[in-house]
Order: structure tokens, then C-alpha cells, then sequence
């Protein structure tokens, strides 16, 4: 195991890394990109403040999407036009109730890859704060649209609501796509452990919305008051971020790593820096074009650590929530409010969120395996088993698997907090490793470009979570 404390670390602008000695482990970085000049100290994370910055800005990151996806029992009650009687003239509303969750989650992800592009070909075009807090901006907006259409009656335009709720599901993606990538890429900029902190801050984003949804449940018995505090709770929390972002630039620790960097250089492509020469070039002395960073060197330099993060969260978009939030408790016709109400938000929602949070606050301490390491991948693959075993569990309703196998309600349990934990760690790992092998220069444009790997697998395991509905 590597554990990296950051008094016993060697530090460059661009990393904080532990060398190991033993031949047969890797450092945490395989080459040391840049040095510090003398005549730059290092200031101190006072109080952890920037640390506490970036998780709470990774909670914002998440949030709102967690709020869209948790609210199940405010989406099932307005598609089901908000009263029984009238939806049994629309046959079609029981499609899009039955697999409102794929659709959900289609119209969250195909916008964000179309973001993430734009937002790389914006990294030198326009500042990373005019893209954080328009992102914000553009969030909190949706979600005080939201909000009105609580108390909307929109029985009388149930499709109409359900394109509504479509579209701001995707400009809310959109939006929160790109606040995600820029701080992400900012964070390139800084030690391994703020990146760590903000993505640990977004699987907290998602613990808080599963527990806000479980207090809604226990304490009101009207869904629309639920899911008011719920999307007021996400205007809160977003107009926080956007102080706290605000905050970030007058602190002497976030100034001393976001200060500017010199031109964007290209990789020679034909070399490989030494592992025992942290002076070798990286880059050729042909400066870069002006604006848009070089593409091709970063995605060779990532491609294996690209391939994890997309599969990993492919197989979790796979499963989670389409297929997870449809297991019912086996004993479900007691009527316990345990087995019915309480059931998929703690079995799905909470539980997941918070081995995901585990998994990831773990990397805090411990980064194996490294980011040349086969097994990375190799694990990455082996979650491909997780699959079917959500599958056999009580999956609901059944039309051509008929059988189920885990009889018992402890299996999905059991499944979610594997599918949690090793999305956490492995995930974490292969994204805080992206920016560091890069050099500082290229380092936001990289942080993009991970936040694209992962687009891409959310929005490949959505559309097949879809396809895998219909087939069970």
C-alpha cells in the first residue's frame, strides 16, 4: 500500500507524490514533471480551508443531479397525471412512468458530452471563473423552475411535464457538466488531495440528497412538500457554492497554485522521459497555437486510465438507478413501511452514495494500484459481474427472466455496497492520476478530458440500462 502523507511527500507544481524505494512498487507518479523555483515557498492549507472549499464545491457539482434522480416518488406521482383514474386513457404514460428513470437518465448524459467538448475548446478562450459561475447560475435557474412546478397542477398536461422535466434535466447536466470539469481541471493545478477532496465532496453530494430524501419521506406525508424542500435545499446549496468559489482566490494557498503558468507546449511524441531524470523535457520547443490545448498528447497519455474511468462507470450507470431502484423486497406484500416506502431509497439511493463516498475518501490514504499498473484495468473489468447479479435479484417487473435466484433481501444489500465501494476507489484513482501526468500547463485542459471519459461511460451504460430493461 502507498500511503501518502503530505509532510513526507516530494512536491512539484503540478504533484505531491511519495517516491517508493521497493522495485517492485511504483511511485505514485511514474515521472516528475515540473519543479518548484527556489524562490516559491510553498504557503500552508490554513485550517484546511481550501480542502473544505472544493469538497463542498463537489458536493454542488452532484447535487443537483442527485435530487433529479431521488425524487422518484414526486416524478411517479405527477406522471401518473395526480389522480389513477386519468392515466388509464393514456396507455402511453405507463411507459414513461415504467422507464421515466433511462429516460432520466439519457436526458442527463448525451447533453454533457456536447458540453465537454465545448468546454475544452473553451479552456483558454474564457476563464474558468466566467464558465464556473455561469454554470451556477444557469443550475440554480432551473431549480427555481422547478420549485413553481411543484406547485403546478399539471395533471391536465402529464406529457407536457414529462418534456418539460426532460429538457431541464438536460440543461441542468449541461450546465453542471461544465462547473464539474472546470473545477476539476482547476484542481489539475493543485496537489492530488484537493482533487481527492472535491471528488469525495461529489459522492457526499449524493449522500445528502438520499438522506434529505429519506427525512422527506418520514416527516411529510404530502410528495409535493418533499420535493420543495428538496430543489429549495439545492437553490441553498448552490448560491453557497457560488460564495465559496468566490472565497477560493483570496486564499494565499489557492492563489500560490492558480497562478499563472507559462505556454502550452506540445509533446515531442517520439520520447519518453526517463524515470530517473526529472529534468528531461516533456515537451518539444515548439510553443502551441494560442487557444485551443493540444488534444492528441493528452489522450495519449491518458488512454489507459481513460479506459478504466469510462468502463468503470459504465457498469455503474448499467445498474444504478435504472436497474437497482426497480429490486423490490421480496417481502413486500407485508406492508411494512420497511419493505415498501423506506425499501429502494436505503437499499439504493443511500446506501450506494455513501460506500461510494467510503470508497473514494479511502484514496485520501491509500493509492494502489498506480497509474501504469495492469491491474487498475483488470479490476475495472472484473466489476462486469456485478451485472447479473442485480439481475437475479427481485428486479421488477419481470417479463422474459422469470427466475430469480438471490431470494432474500440481504443480496442487494450486499451488491450495492460492492457496486459503491469499488466505483469510489477505482474511479478516484484513475481521475486524480490523469492530471499529474501531464505538465502543469496542460493540466486543466487534461481535468476535462478525464470529466469526458466519464461522460462517456455514464452515457454508453445509460442507453444500455435502457435496452437491459426491456429485455429482462
Amino acid at each position: 500500500m502507498a500511503f501518502v502523507p503530505e509532510e513526507d511527500t516530494h512536491r512539484s507544481s503540478n504533484s505531491t507524490y511519495r517516491a517508493v524505494g521497493r522495485a517492485d512498487q511504483e511511485p505514485l507518479l511514474g515521472k516528475q514533471l515540473t519543479r518548484l523555483p527556489p524562490s516559491l515557498q510553498r504557503p500552508e492549507d490554513r485550517c484546511h480551508a481550501t480542502y473544505a472549499i472544493f469538497f463542498s464545491l463537489g458536493i454542488g457539482g452532484l447535487l443537483p443531479w442527485n435530487f433529479f434522480v431521488t425524487a422518484k416518488e414526486y416524478w411517479a406521482f405527477k406522471l401518473r397525471n395526480c389522480s389513477g383514474p386519468a392515466s388509464r386513457g393514456y396507455p402511453e404514460d405507463s411507459d414513461i412512468l415504467n422507464y421515466f428513470e433511462s429516460y432520466l437518465a439519457i436526458a442527463s448524459t448525451a447533453p454533457s458530452v456536447l458540453c465537454l467538448v465545448a468546454n475544452f475548446l473553451l479552456v483558454n478562450r474564457v476563464p474558468v471563473r466566467v464558465r464556473v459561475l455561469a454554470s451556477l447560475i444557469v443550475t440554480l435557474s432551473i431549480f427555481v423552475v422547478m420549485s413553481v412546478l411543484v406547485k403546478v397542477d399539471t395533471s391536465s398536461w402529464t406529457r407536457g411535464f414529462f418534456t418539460v422535466t426532460i429538457i431541464c434535466m438536460a440543461i441542468v447536466s449541461g450546465s453542471a457538466t461544465i462547473f464539474n470539469s472546470s473545477i476539476f481541471g482547476l484542481t489539475g493545478s493543485f496537489p492530488m488531495r484537493n482533487a481527492q477532496a472535491l471528488i469525495s465532496g461529489g459522492a457526499m453530494g449524493g449522500t445528502v440528497s438520499a438522506v434529505a430524501s429519506l427525512v422527506d419521506l418520514a416527516a411529510s406525508s404530502d410528495v409535493r412538500d418533499s420535493a420543495l424542500a428538496f430543489f429549495l435545499t439545492a437553490v441553498v446549496f448552490l448560491g453557497l457554492c457560488m460564495g465559496l468559489y468566490l472565497l477560493l482566490p483570496r486564499l494565499e494557498y489557492a492563489r500560490f497554485y492558480m497562478r499563472p503558468v507559462g505556454p502550452v507546449r506540445v509533446f515531442s511524441g517520439e520520447e519518453e522521459l526517463p524515470q530517473d531524470s526529472p529534468h528531461s523535457p516533456l515537451v518539444a520547443s515548439r510553443p502551441l497555437g494560442s487557444h485551443t490545448p493540444p488534444l492528441r498528447p493528452i489522450l495519449k497519455k491518458t488512454a489507459g486510465l481513460g479506459f478504466c474511468i469510462a468502463y468503470l462507470f459504465f457498469i455503474t450507470a448499467l445498474i444504478f438507478p435504472a436497474i437497482s431502484t426497480n429490486i423490490e423486497s421480496l417481502h413486500k406484500d407485508s406492508g411494512s413501511p420497511w419493505t415498501t416506502k423506506f425499501f429502494v431509497p436505503l437499499t439504493t439511493f443511500l446506501l450506494f452514495n455513501f460506500a461510494d463516498l467510503c470508497g473514494r475518501q479511502v484514496t485520501a490514504w491509500i493509492q494502489v494500484p498506480g497509474p501504469n499498473s495492469k491491474v487498475l484495468p483488470g479490476l475495472s473489468l472484473l466489476r462486469t459481474g456485478l451485472v447479473p447479479l442485480f439481475i437475479l435479484c427481485n428486479y421488477q417487473p419481470r417479463v422474459h427472466l422469470t427466475t430469480v435466484v438471490f431470494r432474500s433481501d440481504v443480496y442487494p444489500v450486499l451488491f450495492t455496497c460492492l457496486l459503491g465501494l469499488s466505483n469510489g476507489y477505482l474511479s478516484t484513482l484513475a481521475l486524480i492520476y490523469g492530471p499529474k501526468i501531464v505538465p502543469r500547463e496542460l493540466a486543466e485542459a487534461t481535468g476535462v478530458v478525464m470529466s469526458f471519459y466519464i461522460y462517456i461511460g455514464l452515457m454508453l451504460g445509460s442507453a444500455c440500462s435502457a435496452l437491459l430493461e426491456h429485455l429482462i
